[in-house]
């Protein structure tokens, strides 16, 4: 396990020394939930579009997938793990690249930015894949808003993977719990 959290450390150390100052207010801005409003917005869109006057049933589904993820890594297993966040850690505070002096939360194992992004984009691309082949590509917006934690010096590589596999596996989950009906309903 040292190893494992040691190889993490220095990936982690690799990724955010990867920074330019152009790029910071960039990171900022993609790490921010409010920035993604419109995108939501659209997706919501859709999935109306697709499931008409049962859209309810996806639309749940995506909300339990939020909370679920959202549950799992805040509630439970932050304060187990209890894994200080890089930007917390003294051994690293002089070598890692903070913007704007943030910290985030002292915890953050693992990543709820992962797991609720990976949970958005697992549940709508499983919901909208029959019909719109471009659905994958919410992956892409998961991964690169995942980076920006690491870009940011808020989270490891492993706290990041952790988050999207919690996220991924409860979009799963909600999704073949509700399967059957959306299956009908297309």
């Amino acid at each position: 396990m040292h190893t494992l959290l040691t190889l993490d450390e220095q990936l982690f150390i690799f990724l955010n020394s990867l920074h330019t100052e152009w790029l910071d207010p960039i990171m900022v801005i993609i790490t921010k939930t409010q920035t993604w409003i419109p995108l939501y917005f659209v997706l919501i869109y859709f999935i109306i579009k697709v499931y008409k006057k049962q859209s309810w049933i996806p639309l749940l589904g995506l909300i339990i997938t939020i909370v679920a993820t959202d549950q799992i890594t805040s509630s439970i297993m932050k304060p187990f793990f209890a894994r200080l966040r890089p930007s917390h850690e003294p051994s690293l505070a002089s070598i890692i690249h903070l913007v704007n002096n943030e910290q985030g939360g002292l915890y953050g194992f693992a990543s709820s930015h992962a797991a609720n992004t990976f949970g958005v984009a697992m549940f709508v691309w499983l919901t909208l894949r029959p019909r719109y082949s471009w659905s994958w590509l919410l992956f892409v917006w998961a991964a690169l808003m995942s980076y920006s934690r690491i870009y940011l010096g808020l989270h490891y590589p492993l706290d990041i993977l952790a988050g999207a596999l919690v996220g991924v596996c409860c979009a799963w989950a909600c999704y073949r719990v509700l399967k059957g009906r959306l299956d009908r309903l297309l």
